[in-house]
């Protein structure tokens, strides 16, 4: 199996893209570009069996309806709804909220973060995959799912704060670590210094880690009352699993 995981954002120069190729008990980075235009992008999916991408791959139903209301019909606003949960509703997802009441994390609102932003590279990305014959289930069951590096850390009972930024590389360096520590089985080949210099570099990683999580079945899947939600907003998948799971599933 091979899994890419692309840790996006708005622009080329700060999104890494990770390859990892999965045998018997064993995964190698095979791949890592940093940085990646949305070519680089298009190219590792291309074959891949299943892309993590870190990003959201939609925004909250109560938000898309209340831009066309606002826009249609000003006076249709509802406005008897509490001022902070009104705009609670508004602004994070089904899944932001389950990833809440799991994990205790609060992911990046894309209604009103500067997330938002990346997330419309994502949306071009997406028609392009869906142009090229690609399967897109914002669910996770086509070729890409969104994955949230920091909460597979944190599941994980690995370091999974204050990595990020030229100031923390010992932190980062650490993570590497102790990531290894945790999956002996992963090689990280020539990559492994990259991965300890960018934040980025480790979470596509992490991302492709993710992504075989969801391929073989163990992640959190949306309940019933959850699924259009999350076919239309987009779904976080939250593993289930070891780190060693990974390398012992089919």
């Amino acid at each position: 199996m091979r899994t890419v995981g692309v840790d996006l954002a708005a622009e080329a120069a700060c999104t890494a893209i990770a390859v990892v190729e999965w045998h018997a008990g064993t995964a190698a980075v095979v791949e890592l570009e940093f940085p990646a235009d949305d070519a680089a992008v298009l190219r590792h999916a291309h074959g891949a069996d299943k892309v993590g991408i870190d990003c959201p791959l939609g925004w909250p139903d109560a938000f898309v309806e209340f831009l066309r209301t606002q826009r249609a019909d000003p006076a249709g606003i509802a406005t008897d709804l509490p001022g902070a949960a009104w705009r609670r509703s508004l602004a994070y997802r089904r899944t932001d909220e389950r990833v809440r009441s799991l994990c205790g994390m609060v992911p990046l609102s894309v209604a009103t973060d500067r997330i938002g932003v990346t997330a419309m590279r994502a949306v071009r990305l997406q028609a392009l995959l869906a142009q090229r014959g690609h399967r897109l289930d914002r669910a996770g069951t086509g070729l890409i799912v969104e994955v949230y590096p920091a909460a597979g850390l944190k599941h994980w009972q690995l370091p999974f704060r204050r990595y990020k930024g030229s100031k923390n590389l010992a932190a980062l360096g650490t993570l590497i670590d102790t990531l290894r520590e945790a999956a002996p089985w992963l090689d990280f080949g020539a990559h492994e210094g990259l991965c300890r210099q960018r934040d980025h570099a480790a979470d596509a990683v992490l991302a492709a880690l993710l992504a075989r999580a969801a391929a073989c079945g163990l992640t959190i899947q949306p309940a019933a009352t959850e699924r259009a939600a999350a076919e239309s907003e987009g779904w976080i998948a939250l593993p289930t699993c070891t780190l060693g799971d990974l390398v012992r599933s089919a």
